[in-house]
């Protein structure tokens, strides 16, 4: 592009050259634009591509893996039945101990909560008797001393109707 002086008026040919050049440029404005186009169109297929192969790695690999934790699990209880079975070798009766085991081990767990509350009845007994053993003492004692008062009653009774009796005589006589 030509630089136009801005004082001059522009003639018919310097406007028609103008033209020509921004047409000019505009259609390889609009060329680049396509090429930048199909140059993202590709780049962004091309990256698809790749994602989908990663994805499809990924599908195949995650496949693998659980292929081999299904054999990892089978060899697993495959060995657990060969370690009982090894075990019941070594101790034949060891099924038996083990079922009375666990037997004791319930009846445990059920005796536990039943001493507890055997210790508790046994201290409420204690506690009950004692208070008993106080009130019957406090009883026994409150008993004596009625039989002493009515003794010591019954001895002044007797002493005054002897004063009485001997009043009497003394006044008949």
């Amino acid at each position: 592009m030509q630089p136009i002086e801005a004082t001059r008026p522009a003639t018919a040919d310097q406007s028609r050259r103008l033209k020509d050049e921004l047409s000019e440029s505009m259609s390889f404005s609009s060329q680049m634009k396509k090429e930048d186009e199909e140059l993202s169109v590709k780049a962004l297929s091309a990256f698809k591509a790749k994602e989908d192969e990663i994805e499809k790695k990924k599908m195949e690999i995650r496949e693998r893996v659980l292929a081999q934790l299904g054999r990892v699990e089978d060899e697993t209880k495959r060995l657990a039945l060969i370690r009982e079975e090894l075990e019941g070798f070594a101790d034949p009766m060891r099924k038996e101990v083990t079922l009375i085991r666990k037997k004791i081990d319930s009846l445990d767990k059920e005796i536990r909560p039943l001493g507890n509350t055997v210790q508790k009845k046994e201290t409420e007994y204690k506690d009950a008797l004692e208070a008993f053993n106080e009130k019957n003492k406090e009883k026994v004692e409150l008993i004596t001393k009625l039989q002493e008062l009515e003794g010591e009653s019954e001895k002044m009774r007797l002493k005054k109707l002897e004063e009485l009796s001997k009043n009497i005589d003394q006044t008949k006589g």
